[in-house]
């Protein structure tokens, strides 16, 4: 049986990281320089993997 807090929680979570991704994409399209670019990236790249983990949590409480 699928703990329904846990799965609200697991789409909250989910929700905050796309939504840090997007703003991190737009700041991103700001940013002028090397060194921002790739703080940047690397910035985005951390938050991808925060929710690449997170989905992958929450597919075998969606089945």
């Amino acid at each position: 049986m699928v703990d329904a807090t846990e799965l609200i929680e697991l789409d909250k979570r989910i929700a905050i990281a796309r939504q840090n991704l997007s703003e991190l994409t737009e700041q991103a399209a700001a940013f002028s320089g090397a060194g921002d670019e790739e703080r940047a990236a690397d910035r985005i790249a951390q938050q991808q993997a925060i929710l690449d983990n997170l989905v992958r949590q929450r597919e075998p409480l969606a089945e």
